[in-house]
């Protein structure tokens, strides 16, 4: 489901991320192929470096779809940024994909939280990741965080995933499935 960047996935990748209803909300958003190109190079080298943690996102034939990405990596806290093509809209690609790139930060990288900023009108991901019981809502948890991501005027929501409750509640849904 996931792969570390690769620059042969960037042409289908750019197609994905050009589409009216992605594009608006893409961190890395570019306005050329080449630009992509240059970015997704920038992040395969900001990787060696350890300060973004950045996966391609596939889909079960194999085929890249959007990416995930941890950046502003500082004191074992990051922010995940994660765009998936329209085409794959309400499959659960963000989910799966948000689970397994949580379990690699937390058991590979000693990530210890991850925050997630998101657009107050961008109610898809909002959805997507209210979803997920593992996340909480981190405005009053962490109000400088949220002031500093709001330092202009106020449009983002702030939810955060702490380690510990990652793995509580992979240990509760492990069990309700046993039982």
């Amino acid at each position: 489901m996931l792969k570390k960047r690769d620059l042969q996935e960037c042409h289908s990748l750019y197609s994905l991320m050009m589409d009216p209803a992605v594009f608006p909300y893409v961190r890395y958003a570019c306005q050329s192929y080449e630009e992509y190109l240059f970015l997704t190079k920038q992040l395969m080298a900001e990787e060696e470096q350890k300060t973004v943690i950045t996966r391609t996102i596939l889909n079960e034939a194999g085929q890249p779809i959007g990416t995930i990405d941890l950046y502003h990596i500082e004191h074992q806290r990051g922010f995940l940024a994660t765009w998936i093509g329209s085409p794959y809209f309400g499959n659960g690609y963000s989910q799966k994909a948000k689970s397994a790139f949580f379990i690699e930060l937390f058991l590979e990288h000693a990530i210890e939280t991850v925050f997630m900023k998101i657009r107050k009108q961008n109610v898809r991901s909002r959805k997507a990741v209210e979803k997920l019981s593992y996340v909480k809502l981190a405005n009053d948890v962490y109000p400088d965080v949220y002031q500093r991501i709001n330092a202009k005027e106020q449009i983002y929501d702030l939810y955060h995933v702490e380690r510990s409750a990652f793995f509580e509640n992979s240990m509760d849904l492990h069990h309700e499935v046993a039982t």
